[in-house]
């Protein structure tokens, strides 16, 4: 009988995970020089090997720099680093241009998607959009990992994954407030709709027209749900 032990979270991991929780609310920005080890200590409850195990985790992820003698501060956002290190926490500018690569990428790929699409491709994001309204972000991925899967262009279809694995806290995020605001996830829903129907009929214009819709209103709604939590 196969059965999975069950693990118990690390204090470190747990502790690492609400100081990226932090720096993505803008409770820390980047430059930002972090609390001490002591006052971290303080301030999650924990001891100090917890704390300089979780800094040496964020360090190695790149999203934090310690520096020998004055503390440890916020990396700013590379995008030189981007496809080496996706764990960065862009901020509004940042969002704003890694949407224009999205949209210069994604409409292209739903041109392609409309005219290299097959059967299984459709059913696979008919499936996802049905999902999506219910489950949230990990299905709106998987919706436009699809398109780009039925493009037919590999290469393409990494740079989406870097992408969307930068955005990925971000948008998590932006889902929950979705849930917030049933007219807003109505017309996100009606958007993706829109995109498989012109995907399915073969439509490559429309397909390009109701994808830069689309990214255009997730882009700036996005903004929008950051600068309210901050």
């Amino acid at each position: 009988m196969n059965v999975k032990k069950i693990s118990t979270r690390k204090i470190s991991e747990v502790a690492a995970e609400q100081i990226q929780d932090m720096i993505a609310k803008g409770s820390f920005k980047p430059g930002d020089k972090l609390p001490s080890v002591r006052e971290l200590c303080e301030l999650f409850g924990v001891g100090r090997s917890a704390v300089r195990d979780a800094l040496t985790s964020l360090q190695g992820k790149g999203i934090v720099q310690v520096k020998q003698g004055e503390g440890t501060y916020i990396t700013r956002f590379d995008s030189s680093k981007l496809f080496n290190n996706p764990n960065l926490h862009p901020d509004i500018k940042d969002i704003h241009e890694l949407f224009q690569a999205r949209k210069m990428v994604e409409t292209g790929l739903a041109e392609m998607a409309a005219a290299n699409r097959s059967e299984a491709d459709l059913a696979k994001m008919n499936k996802l959009i049905s999902d999506a309204a219910i489950h949230g972000w990990e299905e709106d991925y998987q919706f436009h990992m699809a398109i780009a899967h039925a493009a037919g262009n590999d290469i393409l279809i990494q740079f989406v994954q870097f992408i969307s694995e930068t955005l990925k806290k971000s948008m998590i995020d932006f889902h929950h407030y979705l849930q917030t605001r049933d007219d807003i996830a109505k017309k996100i829903e009606e958007q993706h709709l829109g995109i498989y129907l012109s995907i399915k009929n073969k439509q490559p214009d429309q397909a390009h027209k109701n994808m830069i819709e689309h990214l255009e209103l997730v882009e700036k709604l996005l903004q929008m749900s950051i600068l309210q939590e901050r």
